[in-house]
């Protein structure tokens, strides 16, 4: 089972929903970055549970320890290892699901694979296990905005929730988002008018016991020419990797996306004008990366999440024996998981990005 990603900057996960603690290593981080556990703690608290009525009620403060990798304020070069302790955690809440699998989940294809499972919520596949990702996402993070400067500014990276089910935002003016605008709305949505249509689906769905996906959109910024590299680790397809690894994820595209497979070339295609020191592009429907390499535009992709699999609506289902049974669902999940996963993607972009900026040094 891999829990790895990266090459130079690799992050490695572990534990489970229901262990005494999740964490992560980072290794490859260069040395003299200033980081304190602040610095991490900001994302986590954005990706913590219990923060508004739209998420989950488990009441985990997500504290995070630096065990290793930093001294006086400062990274050491060596591996920085972090953990985070599971204080509200409920195995109880699962013991009906022991024989049953959950239908959505990775109970049957994980039972199937290894012969066994984490019984107690869902093990690695659960949402916890994003914990060691943030963390080590927002080191990545402070490493790209303090040492890679373009126009005095460090590469910005900002995630938005763009639509909940058949809620759309309108199209968002990607020079301008930024995180405190996203953060103004429990939902996470910076057009304040869908924000409330989300916000107001979100929480019908819950009264009915069940729950939906949407779709989150990221922009980066100042992203510097030349990262990617050439046929399979194309800087879209290491975005997508890092994307669809994310829990509840089924979608992901890039720039004009699946709309462009509808456009002809001549009004597809982003010609070429001089901006200041650089050429640039009119249009964007690249999405930042041509040929698998960033151009110097922006970065711009979308990540679809499917609805939560536990629901509290009854479901007529079948155990492991494929005798028929009606499983209600049982533990206390999001009914929309994307307001909570916004920094889960800011996290996976920062690590491939930061991964590429030190392939592109090496």
């Amino acid at each position: 089972m891999s829990s790895s990603f990266g090459t130079i900057l690799k992050v490695t996960t572990f534990g489970e929903s229901h262990s005494p603690g999740v964490g992560a290593v980072l290794d490859g981080c260069p040395p003299g970055i200033a980081l304190t556990e602040k610095d991490i703690q900001k994302q986590l608290d954005r990706r913590r549970p219990g923060q508004s009525s739209l998420s989950t009620s488990r009441n985990e403060k997500d504290q995070v320890r630096l065990l290793s990798g930093v001294e006086n304020g400062s990274t050491l070069g060596t591996p920085i290892s972090m953990l985070v302790i599971n204080k509200d955690h409920n195995p109880a809440d699962y013991k009906d699901f022991r024989s049953v699998p959950r239908p959505s989940h990775a109970d049957y294809t994980y039972q199937m694979k290894y012969g066994l499972r984490s019984a107690s919520g869902g093990g690695r596949a659960s949402a916890r296990e994003t914990i060691g990702r943030v963390a080590a996402g927002a080191i990545a993070e402070k490493f790209l905005a303090d040492n890679h400067l373009s126009n005095g500014r460090g590469i910005e990276i900002i995630a938005w929730v763009s639509a909940v089910g058949r809620v759309q935002s309108p199209l968002i003016d990607l020079d301008m988002i930024t995180r405190s605008k996203v953060d103004k709305t429990a939902v996470r949505c910076p057009h304040p008018k869908t924000a409330q249509k989300m916000i107001a689906t979100i929480e019908k769905i819950k009264k009915e016991a069940d729950s939906i996906g949407g779709v989150i959109s990221c922009v980066c910024r100042n992203v510097p020419i030349g990262l990617g590299e050439p046929v399979f680790d194309k800087l879209e397809a290491k975005l997508a990797q890092a994307m669809l690894s994310i829990p509840a994820t089924k979608g992901f595209e890039i720039g004009s996306g699946f709309d462009g497979s509808q456009m002809s070339g001549s009004r597809h295609n982003d010609l070429f004008i001089k901006k200041k020191d650089r050429l640039g592009t009119i249009t964007n429907n690249s999405g930042g990366i041509q040929g698998g390499i960033s151009n110097g535009e922006p970065i711009f992709f979308k990540v679809a999440f499917k609805p939560t699999a536990t629901i509290g609506k009854p479901q007529k289902t079948a155990d492991f024996n494929g005798r028929p049974v009606e499983l209600i669902g049982k533990g206390r999940h999001d009914p929309c998981v994307v307001p909570r996963a916004i920094p889960i993607v800011e996290a996976m972009t920062a690590l491939v990005l930061g991964d590429f900026l030190l392939r592109q040094r090496a």
